[in-house]
């Protein structure tokens, strides 16, 4: 199916579908005043106001931005969505200077990189997407070459740097924030099962960083095999470990092996250590019911901002988004901003303060990282994830 060639609120065509969701999105312009009439001090980050329906029809010169996509094959729902999320954080921004050239990857390398030149051919100054670590390696040359900045979807932070931005909640934010949690509660002790594969190794790598940091001693790391046995890996643990035990352990798992592992490390240490996890967890049905797993502590989104996403998108579009949408709502929004700033020739790491995401606060990092505001859970036995501290703004003192 053919993809349409740009979007901005008043020009190109589109098919009668694309054509009922602008409308609906027109329609809620209607619901929503305009934020910022009254004087006020300025937000900690910025959130999204709602323009008129005459502002967004009004005909001013475009900056363009390419949406790196996957609009066909097997993956061509999740990029429909995330096409849809793009265009709603171009509402959101209420800026009718952007205008979004979606360009469709096919889900391959040498799609994305062709998507790239495409979208930079037709004048295109920045880059959302795309979706994979294999796809943002073969976009990324076309970008640089350009020096355009290019905000991708992977959490891959191998990929960063060199005006790569990966928005994706990294291995290691999440390891930092759950170890920041544990250290402030009084652990002093860490450790960390996990696979042993990129994933788990990451982890490792960012506790090993950040513990001494905060004047800790280094973690004890054990990584088995993918597809060894997690609670023989949890007494291996133990058994380093020694009678002194642990007093917070990460778990790089999920489901059966983070249900295994949990009971093992009961048994095994001579106090039940604190249990944290990773934002996985949030979606993960065994982790919730179980008993092992009471009490333990995982990052997430920020339920709220997440919820007024949620809400937004599905009043657009008729839909609930997928997860990663709220990714592609970042992405563009991002995007649009590095390309604004771009014009005026100023670095795209100095962009500003924070902005607020489909996930939460949110803000680009020197580095190539996106740095997000991740709010801390317990698992609860009612099988609702309790909130015990709310998403701090990335880049404030303690965050």
């Amino acid at each position: 199916m053919p993809h349409p060639s740009c979007f901005a609120p008043p020009s190109c065509s589109a098919k009668p579908a694309q054509r009922r969701a602008r409308r609906r999105l027109g329609l809620l312009a209607l619901l929503f005043p305009l934020v910022g009439c009254a004087t006020q001090a300025p937000p900690r980050y910025a959130a999204p106001a709602y323009p008129s329906a005459a502002a967004a029809a009004a005909e001013v010169p475009r900056t363009r931005v390419g949406l790196l996509l996957p609009l066909s094959g097997a993956n061509r729902p999740l990029g429909q969505a995330m096409l849809n999320a793009a265009q709603l954080a171009l509402f959101d921004q209420a800026d009718p200077a952007i205008e979004f050239l979606p360009r469709d990857t096919a889900s391959t390398s040498a799609g994305a990189a062709e998507a790239a030149r495409s979208a930079l051919r037709e004048g295109a100054r920045a880059l959302a997407g795309p979706l994979t670590l294999t796809e943002t390696a073969a976009a990324a040359g076309p970008a640089r070459a350009a020096n355009a900045p290019m905000m991708a979807f992977t959490s891959d932070a191998a990929q960063a740097g060199n005006g790569v931005w990966v928005l994706g909640t990294t291995p290691a934010e999440q390891a930092e924030r759950v170890a920041n949690a544990a250290a402030e509660a009084g652990a002093r002790r860490f450790g960390l099962l996990a696979p042993d594969d990129e994933f788990g190794r990451r982890l490792a790598a960012a506790l090993r960083a950040r513990l001494p940091a905060l004047g800790l001693p280094p973690p004890l790391v054990v990584l088995h095999a993918r597809l060894g046995d997690p609670g023989a890996a949890a007494r291996d643990l133990a058994g380093q470990a020694g009678s002194e035990g642990l007093d917070a352990v990460l778990l790089g798992l999920g489901g059966e092996r983070a249900k295994a592992a949990a009971n093992a490390l009961a048994t095994a240490l001579p106090v039940k250590p604190r249990l944290l996890g990773t934002v996985l967890w949030a979606q993960d049905p065994v982790v919730a019911q179980e008993p092992a797993l009471a009490g333990a502590w995982f990052p997430g989104a920020d339920p709220a901002t997440r919820a007024g996403f949620d809400q937004r998108y599905q009043a657009a579009f008729g839909d609930r988004p997928p997860r990663l949408a709220g990714v592609a709502y970042d992405a563009a929004a991002l995007a649009s901003r590095a390309a604004r700033e771009s014009q005026g020739g100023a670095p795209v790491s100095a962009m500003g303060q924070p902005m607020l995401g489909a996930d939460g606060p949110i803000r680009l990092a020197p580095d190539g990282l996106a740095q997000h505001g991740l709010a801390l859970f317990a698992v609860d036995p009612s099988g609702e994830p309790r909130m015990i501290q709310s998403a701090p703004i990335p880049g404030a003192p303690g965050s």
